[in-house]
């Protein structure tokens, strides 16, 4: 997982799929770009690809590319609900050994806070249903199964987990804890907003949009509740084909399911609770999550993307 060395950038984190730099004013490059930007970062979008918890190999190639860009659509579609942190992904600012997966973007003060919105019962949600009847406190109607519709979009937050840990699902309560109460039911609005504009323009494109997770912050030159990170991609949120919905069982979807089923099938060999790292991806599993990444950009933007 080592990230590239970038002229005018000094390389400051990792995570499971993101390179974050800063600028480096001991060069003429770094200089310039704090002297134009302000206080930025450069986010670079890898192809590194992540399941279970662990960081995998090989990556899907072109993923770093439909992440950036496909971000960069949706903050278009989303500017007048809520400001973006994105400031240029145009060399020179970014440098053209990332181009197409980076973006120069105003640092924020992050909330530590995910703040997701469900439309359809699925996943950690449905789980926590199925035990509770409930998920993050919000009660739901009785007979729901994999793939319902909510009678409503909810915010369902979550805490934000170390590298290889779990988010945890937690309620609004805790959030206000948190943050206070008007802060808390500011964010839960603008993420239903959020949710709300682009379940309608997927649902238009044949896509069903069933849940996504969001990252907001402050941007302290504005004061404003700031929209960051990477927003509405296969990695963030389920992108289902809506022609192939059908409650009661588990979805075909626009991400990296492959690559779950393959690591969980006994082909693989691989011990989800054992100690060992999962072995190394199969080229057609490589393959077939690549083509549902592009394929997911051209449903979205009616864009094909070439990577």
């Amino acid at each position: 997982m080592t990230a590239p060395t970038l002229p005018g950038w000094t390389h400051t984190y990792s995570g499971k799929v993101r390179d974050l730099y800063v600028p480096d004013t001991t060069q003429e490059a770094g200089t310039a770009v704090a002297e134009e930007h302000g206080d930025v970062v450069l986010v670079v979008a890898s192809d590194r690809v992540s399941a279970f918890d662990h960081v995998l190999s090989p990556g899907i190639p072109g993923k770093g590319v439909v992440l950036t860009r496909l971000s960069l659509w949706w903050f278009d579609q989303l500017a007048d609900l809520v400001p973006n942190h994105v400031v240029t992904a145009e060399a020179p600012a970014v440098p053209e050994a990332v181009l197409g997966r980076g973006m120069v973007c105003r640092r924020l003060q992050m909330f530590p806070v995910e703040c997701v919105a469900r439309g359809y019962l699925t996943g950690s949600g449905l789980a926590e249903y199925r035990a509770t009847g409930e998920v993050t406190g919000i009660a739901l109607p009785a007979g729901l199964v994999d793939g319902s519709r909510l009678p409503e979009p909810v915010f369902t937050p979550a805490t934000k987990a170390e590298l290889g840990e779990h988010d945890e699902n937690v309620s609004l309560d805790v959030v206000a804890g948190q943050l206070g109460r008007a802060r808390a039911e500011e964010l839960r609005d603008l993420t239903l907003a959020v949710y709300v504009r682009a379940e309608g323009i997927a649902r238009e494109r044949g896509v069903i949009l069933a849940d996504t997770k969001l990252e907001f912050g402050v941007d302290p030159a504005t004061g404003a509740v700031t929209l960051g990170d990477e927003v509405l991609t296969p990695d963030s949120s389920r992108f289902w084909p809506a022609d192939g919905w059908e409650p009661g069982r588990a979805q075909p979807s626009f991400d990296k399911q492959f690559v779950r089923d393959w690591l969980a099938s006994a082909e693989s060999g691989w011990d989800r609770a054992g100690d060992a790292e999962p072995p190394a991806l199969p080229a057609d599993v490589v393959e077939r999550t690549r083509a549902r990444y592009l394929e997911a950009y051209e449903r979205l933007t009616g864009t094909p993307l070439t990577v």
